[in-house]
């Protein structure tokens, strides 16, 4: 028997990794998900609350899952300022593994387009308004995300018309 809302968001979540593998040129989902992880919890961290929960809001229910793991909303948002101190924040979350030795600018940036191919664009404009400006330049254009934005209510779209 198959709960279709966890197989769902086994997909979505698949999605992201694969997403995130294509944009780093990586084959191993354990790691993607390593640092698809270590940077959202850095996000989290750095976000206030409320901003933190409605992010969280249009990630899938497992992404959801490992984002709040360990979250300490007591402490946020972190006082990171700028992008050296994010990007130090962020290889301290990848928990002393192989990542932190990586090209951690490299890895935020292709987190952050994955997390702009799959919420809103309206959201990440929030995000980068919330974040200080050197910190927010880490994250794709509102170009980008808007642009994306229609390609993928396109796609949704043309998915409900071939259901009909």
């Amino acid at each position: 028997m198959s709960v279709s809302v966890f197989d769902t968001t086994l997909q979505k979540t698949h999605d992201w990794l694969k997403d995130l593998m294509k944009q780093l040129g990586w084959d191993n989902e354990e790691k993607a998900y390593l640092a698809l992880k270590g940077t959202l919890h850095a996000l989290r961290d750095r976000l206030p609350v409320e901003m933190s929960a409605k992010l969280s809001a249009q990630l899938p229910m497992l992404v959801r899952g490992f984002y709040y793991e360990g979250w300490k909303p007591a402490i946020t948002p972190v006082k990171v300022k700028t992008s050296q101190e994010f990007l130090d924040f962020v290889a301290a979350h990848f928990n002393n593994t192989a990542l932190a030795q990586d090209d951690v600018e490299g890895i935020v940036r292709s987190v952050f387009q994955v997390i702009a191919n799959h919420v809103s664009a309206s959201e990440i404009n929030c995000i980068k308004q919330t974040l200080p400006l050197p910190i927010a330049e880490l994250l794709p254009s509102s170009e980008y995300c808007e642009q994306h934005e229609l390609e993928r209510r396109k796609g949704k779209h043309a998915i409900r018309s071939q259901s009909s």
